[in-house]
Parts: structure tokens; sequence; C-alpha cells
């Protein structure tokens, strides 16, 4: 079976993305995951089917890697709108459901993609480290420098403590330079890190404003490049009006021949 299939990327979280409007592409999870080898496939952190749908723009199913449906991936959403307004399915402002429910992005007009989040209802405060669900579930790690960390056996070793089991946790570890957040993520899925994790960096500028209420607005920079997490606090384990913002692009066009 041979599928044409589109490349994107953004801050270096890297997506193959399948135009199946017409309902026609129904991969297997091995499929999934051949497709995504870095080795003897296309390569990416992910694979999305752009799908119709009645109540939105269009729908969008992500696949981790290792070929399992997943949870909200956020840069995975801001690729998936610039494709979507590529293949004209969508203006440069759009509505499209999730996995985890309806988001809302809109392409500026520099080329970076603003992904309306959902809503965080609950934080974790634990000292050296937070947990929330920003779409998918992160553990949140503060430390001295990211530099220093050996985030795959580190955050191997966390994603797969018993306390996580059986869907696992993805692991952030963030560090302060001036007013910008540094981090580096292990995704759970890819089992591997990641050059950028959009969920993950939403996750780590919301604890950032610790116990604090008020508007944020917090750069971040990932190993990948630059995002930036505005949202509202209005109590210390909640917050509200959440948008991911940046770049998203086009890398390239092709086909492939799934077994």
């Amino acid at each position: 079976m041979e599928i044409t299939f589109y490349k994107y990327q953004g801050a270096g979280n890297d997506f193959v993305l399948i135009d199946n409007r017409e309902g026609n592409v129904s991969l297997s999870t091995a499929q999934v995951a051949q497709i995504c080898d870095r080795h003897f496939g296309v390569g990416a952190d992910g694979l999305m089917y752009l799908q119709h749908s009645q109540d939105a723009d269009f729908e969008m199913v992500y696949f981790n890697s290792d070929g399992n449906e997943s949870t909200m991936c956020g840069n995975g959403g801001r690729c998936i709108a610039a494709f979507a307004h590529r293949l004209g399915a969508a203006g440069t402002s759009m509505r499209f459901m999730a996995i985890d429910g309806m988001h809302e992005a809109t392409i500026n007009t520099d080329g970076t993609v603003a992904l309306q989040m959902q809503d965080v209802t609950d934080i974790t405060f634990a000292g050296t480290y937070e947990i929330l669900d920003t779409g998918s579930p992160h553990y949140v790690q503060w430390v001295t420098d990211t530099g220093a960390i050996d985030v795959f056996a580190t955050g191997r070793s966390i994603r797969n403590e018993d306390r996580f089991q059986p869907k696992g946790i993805n692991v952030n570890f963030v560090s302060r330079k001036g007013d910008t957040l540094v981090i580096r993520t292990y995704e759970r899925g890819v089992e591997d890190e990641t050059l950028a994790c959009g969920t993950g960096v939403t996750a780590a500028a919301i604890v950032s404003a610790g116990r604090n209420t008020g508007r944020f607005d917090i750069p971040v920079k990932a190993v990948g490049g630059d995002l930036r997490v505005t949202f509202e606090k209005q109590e210390a384990t909640n917050a509200t009006h959440i948008v991911l913002t940046g770049g998203a692009q086009f890398v390239f066009k092709g086909s492939i021949d799934v077994a």
C-alpha cells in the first residue's frame, strides 16, 4: 500500500502527517512504527491523521512513534494546523477536535502557530518537582543545569516508576536562564529524549509561576527551538486561557510503500 505523506516539524519535534479526510487510510500499530522508524522508515516522533469532522474544521488523530494512539501533542497540534491551512482544509483561524477535546489555532502573520490548550485543573506541588496534565501527563523536575542531566537514563527511570503505571508519564528537566526556561524532555511512546515537547513546554511554563496568580507570558527554550506559553492563573493549582506559540514548518512531501 503506497501512502502519500507530509513531513512537518515544530521546534525539532517532527511528524508524519497524512490527509485522511476520505477515511481510506487505517494503519496498524506495526505500520505506524515502521513509518516513524528513523533507520527503516521516514523517521518521526509521531504520526497524525487529518480527518473529517462534522463539528470542526478537521479532527487530529495522533500516534506516538511506537505505533500506539496517544494523548494530546502540542507541537503536533501546531503542525497539523499548518498542514490543514496548506491543504485548504482551514483558514488562518481554525477549530479542530483532538483526543482531549476541541482546540483553536491561529496561523500568525510571522508564520508561527498559536494553539489554544485545554485548561489545567490540578497541579501537584511536591517541592523539587510538579505533576500536571496539559493534555498529556507531565512530571516537571527543576535542575540547576539541564546540560548536566542524563535525560535518557533519569527520564526513563522516572517514567517507569510504579506509581505512574500502567501508562507512564512524560518527564521534563527544567532550569531558569534569566526570564527564559530551558527544558529537556523524555517522552513516553517515543521512549527517548525529543528535541521539543509542546505539552511539556506548556507544563513547565505553568508550574514556573509557582503558586502565584495573574497573567503570565513565559518564553521557553527547547533543544530544537524557542516556544512561548501564555496563560492565566486564578488559583494556585489551575491555569486557563493557555496558548502555546512557535514555529511549525513543512519539511517535505513524499510517499512510502507500507507492507
